[in-house]
């Protein structure tokens, strides 16, 4: 596959790159995010932005040392909960560099990313990011990153959804990758904001509260 340089040359290696993404706090669906790779290495992090983020509607990508590679930002107003990205800290009046968005507003949708920089460039992300298990496609259906549940080699146990593998084909952009990653943990924070039902206490006949 041809090499696709989105945000940084620096992360598009001609080998696959597997990555074991973890949360860094598990109070809020939404927090942060650390990337190790195969040997144990920082390659990327998202500082926790807590659980008023969505209000804040941007997210910074930072790699190892602390430098801002990406910043994704929710786009208002808009129906199909479409997110931007854009290089370095997004200052006021940068232009973004990608987009992000629902491939429809009804029902579950996949999601579409389209590239500013060259029109034929499109990735569909299929499956589902609540479950760890989604794949992202070129638009020649070629799959260019995978996401699924982390399992440990040593006790062969499927580990939280805290935890969780992102796997990146050679000549795909890693940082594109992960920032598309804090993209998707956002629209799932909207869905379980949308599905949440506010429900009185059941409590049951049987439980006896007398002392």
């Amino acid at each position: 596959m041809k090499s696709k340089v989105v945000v940084e040359d620096t992360f598009v290696h001609s080998e696959e790159t597997n990555l074991t993404v973890r949360k860094t706090s598990l109070f809020f669906t939404g927090d942060g995010f650390t990337a190790y790779d195969c040997k144990g290495q920082l390659v990327f992090r998202v500082d926790t932005y807590g659980p008023d983020s969505r209000d804040l509607g941007e997210l910074v990508l930072m790699d190892a040392t602390g430098r801002c590679l990406l910043t994704v930002r929710r786009k208002r107003p808009s129906l199909h909960n479409r997110w931007e990205g854009y290089l370095g800290e997004g200052e006021e009046g940068k232009k973004p560099i990608f987009s992000v968005r629902r491939s429809s507003i009804i029902g579950r949708s996949n999601v579409t990313v389209e590239v500013y920089s060259n029109p034929t460039e499109e990735y569909q992300i299929e499956g589902s990011f609540a479950q760890r298990n989604c794949t992202f496609f070129n638009a020649d259906k070629v799959s260019v990153a995978e996401i699924r549940r982390k399992v440990d080699a040593c006790a062969h146990v499927v580990l939280g959804k805290d935890v969780f593998s992102l796997s990146i084909k050679p000549g795909f952009d890693s940082a594109f990758a992960m920032g598309l990653v804090l993209v998707l943990d956002q629209i799932q924070v909207d869905d379980f904001s949308d599905n949440r039902v506010d429900a009185d206490p059941i409590i049951s006949d049987d439980l006896n509260f007398s002392s």
